[in-house]
This record gives structure tokens, C-alpha cells and sequence, in this order.
């Protein structure tokens, strides 16, 4: 996994811009803490920062594959391609030549082989970009679900583009400006594809390929979920399930580094685990390394409720013990957790604030601890998305809302309370926003894109829609979350559920056949039982942890009430200073605001570290 940057200009001479690129390109580093490069030509200039993974020692970049001693063109690529190996036999075939055992260069020759259809050739989680030396014309391209990041700013002639958004604003001509929509966009609980809440920073949309030539940009889809009969009985479903995921988990263990996987003892990464256990020991190669989180005092902290029914800790302890694996807890403190500068590391992760404060915190911590015996990881996320685990799947007053149906749910996920998370936010402020009018009508143009076949009965077609915004509009948020707080650490996490063969078929599966038995992940459960305890196959659906021990909120207390008595906090003037003192009174139940709270003091840590703009 890499971090790649890089300037195109037609109407200047880049070679002259070395320290422009190399500004953008250090922003990179974590992504790359193994090595850098830079590739320079009259109008095109780009960067990579390298975490090596695959062909340790020949997969330098930015790769060039060159003709009579001049470039054809030039990668700089971030990702893992999972069925390289059958790519470069197909390219050897046609008569390329190879001198590494590097993914990388499989990519770059398969785009003089196919061009731009590459794209539709690649099995894997990528983001790259590619310089036809040729014809001075670049390509960016992303991956089907949008696992790895790739942003853009247009340029009067040529663009800017990085892995994250902050490679984009280290150069001289992008300014950081946050107007009413990109404010919109970060609160509204919705991701809208291709928007970031900086103006005129955009991002390449998942399954999507942007162009850039002398004449502009141009965007070229490659990819989106079809509506399809599915003809298949349910046996045969989950039959191809199980199928699916054995080749996916078998494709995604190739690594020239150590590798691990993130177990919370829930059935998505208890799957993946088991899956890979069984295949790393078929091989020989076993046992697999995994690791989970908890919290200092989680015993007699935790408290069951309707969104956390039980602990973490024995279900992940006892899947491991029942596939024979190396298993790790590493346990986090609740003073750690609310240490300002550990919230502003997150914050830069994410070059944006995020508000929901301990969860983030929690996953960077556990990265950190991760990296220091490994430098890729294996995680279940997606499989709530794809195979219908969250509780807005089967509450028919969710289903039924006109509305993104976890719009209401995000509070209880972050175990929260009632208080909504822009609870502190400046009264005139909200009202300018309207961020449930500007929900909607994202909605609404989600709604239309959703594909249906002919005469499904009301139920299948709403759980398609349904189906359809989770994994377009709510998984890109958690994907985004996993990729930054991961690649903060130098650490490649790899999700086997976004394997868009899988996604498709899934998809693709009646509702009647995803709750056949009556509960969550019903298609998922029956297809790994096999290789999982009953206790952890039967267990029902718990959101990441969160830190139940009361000293947390309490020190958010403390650090809002500092914010609130400074007059140079840059957060002060998107705040409602009424709520802040009815948070802060002694009445209010530190943790009915947490979520609340959390935002505020992540609006803090962005606009000190950022050079924002605000044009409200």
C-alpha cells in the first residue's frame, strides 16, 4: 500500500517544480514510510511513497517501462492487484516481457496492453495513475467500491491529484475554502460520491475513471452494481458464497511481509480469520496472527443495551483459541483516549473533522499497536453492508423513512445517548444549513441511480434501495475511516467482503434468501458455520466498541470547558455559546453530549491545524 501524488500542466515546464512535488509527495510518507520517488517531465510530474508489500526489492516507483531510452509511460500506483498473477501470464502471452515479480508492473504493462480498460481487468483495491508519456495524457483510476482513496483539483491546465486530500492542499494553487455545502456534506451523515467538503477538491468516484488531456478532464464509468436475476436455490447460494470467499481470503493472504488479521470476535471478521486460518494451514504456514481491542476496565465498565448485547473479548478469545491462532488484545486507556493530541492525529489522518472521538482514536491506537508486528491485516468490514447486519435492515420504521435509513441510528451506534452530534453547533448556523433538507435531496439522487428489474414486489424492491445506499453512500464512511487511521501507521488493511465479484452476486440475492432464517447476515452465518464455534456463528450483530468508562466523557468535559474559556479557539465561532455552558453545567450528564461534545473539539483541532477557509 503506497501513497500517490502527482501535477499535470500543459502550459508549463515541471521540471523546473521539483520542491512543489516534493511538498506534496511528503505529505505521503505514512502511507510510504519505505521508500519515495519522484518522476519529472516537461508537463507532468508524480510522486509515490512506498509501503513495501509484494517484490520487496523491484517494486519501485513511479515505474516507467521505457522505448530507444524515452518513457512510454510512468505508474504511480497505490493498492494490491489480486489476480496479478493470471494478468502477467495473460501479458506474457502477448509478448510482454517482465523484470520484477511486482503487482505494479503488471498494472503498468496491462495499460499499454488495454489502455484505459484496464480498469475492468483489475481484481483488487487500487488507486492509480498513469502518464502516457506518449501521448502526454494521464489517467486516473480507482477501484470498484472506493477502498483506497484518489482525489483531484482541476487546474486551468492540467489537474492536482493525490491519495488524500492533503497532498492536493500542500500545493500552491489549492486553497482549503469550506462553503455551506461542504459544511453540509461533513455533517449530513451521508457520503456524496465524488464531493469533498473542500470546493473544487473532488474525489474520483469508486468504479470510475478520470482522463486529462490538453483539452480537459473527462470521467468514464467502469463499473456499478446491475440489477440481475438471480435463478440460483438457496443451497446454491450459499454455496457460491462460501465459494467466493474461500478464493477471495486465498487471493488476499499473498504477501512478501507479515500479515494478521483484526478479530472483534463478530461473525464478519471471525469469518475472515477462520477462513484464513484454514488456508494458511493448508499451506503450511500457519497459525494466523490476530488481534482485537479493548478498553482498561472493560468488565465492569461495559453495559449490555440494545446496540451492544455483549463484550468483544470472549468471542474473539474463543474463535482464536478454535482455529489455533496467535491472538494479541491490546488494551487502550480512557485517559489515552481523550489526549488532544492524539484526537488531532486522527484529524490530520482525515484532513477532516470526523466527531466521533474515541472510535477513531481507538482504531489509530490499535494500528499503531498492529504495525509493530505487522504490516498488512486482513478486517471484516463491508459484510454489514453487503449481507444486510445492520439494525436499520429489519426495523420497518427505518426501512419504511424517507430518508437514509441510519440517519436516526448514528447516535445509538456511537453509544451516545439522545443528544445529535451537531447538538452545540451555532442555532443560526444550523438553520442556514438545513442538514436534514440537504440529507433529503442526497437521497433522493441516490434513490434515482438504483438499479431494479421488472415487477419485484414493494419489499424486494425497497431492500434493494436499501441495499443499493449502503453500499454506495454508507460503507465508503467506514472504508475511508479504516484506510486513514490504517495508512496513518504504514499499515495495509485489506477488506475480502469488497470483492466485487461478491458484492455483485450478493446484491443480486433476494432479501427472502439474506434473512431465510430470520436474522442478520443469514447467507453469511450458514456459508462459514462450518468453521466457527456456535457461540460465535449464533452471536448477534455489535457495532465496534466503544469506551463505556465514565472518565472518558468527563475529560471531554474538561477539554470543552478549556475551549470554552478561550477567546482564540477558531471553533468558538461555529458554536452555540448558550449550549456550551448547558453542556458544561453541572446537571448535564457528561455523556449525553459525548458525541456533541466530540465535534466540537474535532471543529478545534482542524481549523488550528488546517488553513481553512470558512465561507459560510
Amino acid at each position: 500500500m503506497c501513497g500517490i501524488t502527482g501535477w499535470i500542466a500543459y502550459d508549463r515546464d515541471l521540471t523546473a517544480e521539483r520542491n512543489v512535488l516534493d511538498a506534496m509527495t511528503a505529505t505521503q510518507v505514512c502511507r510510504g514510510p519505505d521508500a519515495g520517488g519522484v518522476h519529472l517531465e516537461p508537463h507532468a510530474a508524480l510522486g509515490h511513497r512506498r509501503l513495501a508489500v509484494i517484490d520487496i526489492e523491484g517494486g519501485v516507483q513511479p515505474m516507467t517501462v521505457d522505448h530507444d531510452g524515452r518513457p512510454l509511460a510512468v505508474l504511480s500506483y497505490s493498492g494490491e492487484v489480486y489476480n496479478h498473477r493470471e494478468l502477467r501470464a495473460e501479458l506474457e502471452a502477448a509478448g510482454h516481457r517482465f523484470r520484477t515479480r511486482s503487482d505494479t508492473e503488471v498494472v503498468l504493462r496491462a495499460y499499454l496492453e488495454w489502455g484505459e480498460r484496464l480498469a475492468e481487468r483489475l481484481n483488487g483495491m487500487f488507486a492509480l495513475a498513469v502518464w502516457d508519456s506518449r501521448r502526454e495524457e494521464l489517467l486516473l483510476v480507482r477501484d470498484r467500491m472506493g477502498v483506497k482513496p484518489l482525489y483531484y483539483h482541476p487546474t486551468p491546465d492540467g489537474v492536482v491529484f493525490g491519495s488524500e486530500m492533503k497532498a492536493v492542499l500542500a500545493h500552491p494553487w489549492v486553497r482549503a475554502v469550506v462553503d455551506l455545502d461542504g459544511l453540509r456534506e461533513l455533517l449530513a451523515h451521508t457520503r456524496t460520491p465524488g464531493l469533498t467538503p473542500y470546493r473544487d477538491v473532488l474525489e474520483v468516484r469508486p468504479g470510475h475513471v478520470v482522463r486529462v488531456r490538453r483539452g480537459g478532464v473527462s470521467v468514464r464509468r467502469y463499473w456499478a452494481l446491475e440489477a440481475r436475476e438471480h435463478a440460483d436455490s438457496l443451497e446454491a447460494t450459499i454455496a457460491t458464497v462460501r465459494a467466493l470467499l474461500d478464493d477471495i481470503v486465498h487471493r488476499q493472504l499473498e504477501s512478501d511481509v507479515p500479515l494478521c488479521s483484526l478479530l472483534s470476535g463478530g461473525l464478519d471478521s471471525s469469518a475472515v480469520t477462520a477462513l484464513a486460518a484454514r488456508t494458511l494451514a493448508a499451506a503450511g504456514a500457519g497459525p494466523v496472527r490476530s488481534f482485537a481491542v479493548d478498553f482498561a476496565g472493560r468488565p465492569q465498565d461495559f453495559h449490555a443495551d440494545p446496540v451492544r448485547q455483549s463484550q468483544d473479548g470472549p468471542f474473539a478469545r474463543l474463535l482464536a483459541d478454535h482455529v489455533g491462532a496467535d491472538h494479541s488484545v491490546i488494551e487502550l486507556d480512557a485517559a489515552e483516549l481523550a489526549d488532544p493530541a492524539l484526537r488531532s492525529a486522527t484529524v490530520r489522518a482525515r484532513d477532516l473533522p470526523n466527531g466521533v472521538g474515541d472510535m477513531d482514536v481507538s482504531l489509530l491506537l490499535l494500528f499503531r499497536d498492529v504495525r509493530r508486528h505487522s504490516t498488512v491485516a486482513l478486517s471484516g468490514e463491508s459484510a454489514d453492508e453487503l449481507f444486510g447486519g445492520y439494525r436499520w435492515f429489519h426495523d420497518p420504521e427505518a426501512v419504511a423513512t424517507d430518508d437514509f435509513p441510519w440517519a436516526a441510528s448514528v447516535a445509538a451506534i456511537a453509544g451516545t445517548g439522545s443528544a445529535p452530534r451537531e447538538r452545540l453547533l451555532d442555532a443560526d448556523l444550523l438553520r442556514k444549513l438545513d442538514l436534514e433538507g440537504y440529507r433529503r435531496a442526497r437521497y433522493r439522487e441516490a434513490l434515482a441511480e438504483v438499479p431494479h428489474l421488472d415487477g419485484a414486489d414493494p419489499l424486494e424492491r425497497r431492500m434493494r434501495e436499501i441495499s443499493y445506499l449502503n453500499l454506495t453512500r454508507f460503507v465508503c464512511i467506514l472504508l475511508d475511516r479504516k484506510d486513514r487511521m490504517s495508512m496513518a501507521n504504514g499499515l495495509e488493511v485489506r477488506v475480502p467482503f469488497c470483492d466485487h465479484r461478491l458484492v455483485q452476486y450478493v446484491f443480486n440475492t433476494p432479501w427472502a434468501m439474506k434473512s431465510f432464517d430470520g436474522r442478520e447476515k443469514s447467507l453469511l452465518r450458514a456459508a462459514v458455520r462450518d468453521v466457527l464455534p456456535a457461540e460465535v456463528a449464533d452471536r448477534a450483530k455489535s457495532p465496534y466498541p466503544v469506551s463505556m468508562d465514565p472518565r472518558y466523557p468527563a475529560q471531554l468535559r474538561t477539554e470543552l470547558a478549556r475551549l470554552a474559556a478561550g477567546r482564540k479557539s477558531p471553533a468558538l465561532d461555529l458554536l452555540d455559546r448558550r449550549r456550551l455552558a448547558d453542556a458544561l453545567a453541572p446537571d448535564t450528564d457528561p455523556q449525553s453530549v459525548r458525541l456533541a461534545v466530540d465535534l466540537a473539539l474535532d471543529l478545534d483541532a482542524w481549523l488550528t491545524e488546517y488553513p481553512v477557509t470558512l465561507e459560510l
